[in-house]
């Protein structure tokens, strides 16, 4: 659905002719119906990438493709097959709401205006509002609305650059069900954020990048990629010969104690745990309960990005 082959952009830079490197050989692919989560600092090229990929600027080199469709080629037939939802949200602050989405629905020819412009604004909760002037909405407001604007047309692949931006826990509850919705009809998001709990939760694979993609892997793998699978075993009473035990085991590895917590490297927890257990309780221990212990997306994150 998205795809990429050395995909570069540079920007002309000072006075002294030296380009600035904004993206640099990039190259990955897409599936139809994912939500892929771009990451990256400010500055890391992923706005810029949105924009090539919507054939809003054009790449230095390589090539990419979008929906089948060539960027360089056909960007006006991609254009108008793709939703996109900018940082800023570009409205006309003295028209209603209604009336914002009425001109845009226009611009892509939606053929039922009235029903589209309506579907919208009562999904991301508008249709209230929808007579009220857009300048005098909240930020969080405009932000929902611009989501209502990049979906008139019903495109199969829709870019969000930091869809709840401004948005209180409840308005961004709503963002995030509402994407879920998009992601179980078929449609192929590409999604900027800085939200790392949002990107775990709706991405089903995440590339990170800063100029250059770093890797590209789901969330899950990510994790046991940098970190592994570690397992807590708390007991009533940790002792080192029960730590001696575990140790001896030939699958467990990186064996720590803290208090009465005994933390295992296992590969494969599911298949391993039971025999850990079983093994604790002949030695005498009380195992009061075990749990895994799961690294958040942001430890991934912050480990590629400051190159850990």
């Amino acid at each position: 659905m998205i795809r990429t082959n050395g995909l570069t952009k540079q920007f002309p830079g000072p006075k002294d002719g030296t380009a600035i490197l904004a993206v640099d050989n990039l190259t990955f692919s897409v599936d139809e119906g994912q939500v892929f989560g771009f990451l990256g600092p400010n500055g890391a090229g992923k706005t810029t990438t949105v924009r090539m990929l919507t054939c809003l600027v054009g790449p230095t080199s390589g090539e990419a493709w979008v929906n089948n469709l060539r960027v360089g080629q056909a960007d006006t037939e991609i254009r108008r097959n793709v939703g996109i939802l900018t940082e800023a949200p570009g409205l006309y602050d003295r028209l209603s709401a209604e009336k914002n989405l009425q001109i845009f629905a226009r611009l892509y020819e939606v053929k039922d205006v009235p029903g589209q412009v309506e579907k919208y604004l009562r999904m991301l909760g508008l249709w209230d509002r929808r007579d009220d002037l857009t300048g005098n909405f909240s930020k969080g407001m405009k932000q929902k609305l611009a989501i209502c604007r990049a979906l008139l047309h019903e495109p199969k692949v829709l870019f969000l650059d930091e869809p709840t931006s401004g948005l209180d826990p409840e308005a961004a509850k709503l963002v995030h069900d509402f994407i879920e919705q998009l992601k179980s009809e078929g449609r192929t998001i590409f999604m900027c954020t800085h939200n790392l709990d949002e990107a775990d939760r709706l991405c089903d694979r995440i590339g990170m990048m800063k100029q250059r993609l770093l890797v590209v892997d789901t969330p899950k793998a990510l994790r046991q990629r940098l970190f592994g699978r570690k397992v807590v075993f708390h007991v009533k009473q940790s002792s080192p010969p029960l730590v001696e035990l575990i140790k001896s085991l030939p699958f467990a590895h990186q064996v720590q104690t803290a208090d009465n917590k005994i933390v295992v490297g296992l590969d494969a927890p599911e298949e391993q745990n039971p025999i850990i257990i079983r093994k604790l309780v002949e030695a005498g221990a009380d195992v009061q309960f075990v749990g895994e212990l799961r690294h958040s997306l942001e430890d991934v994150y912050l480990s590629l990005i400051n190159g850990k």
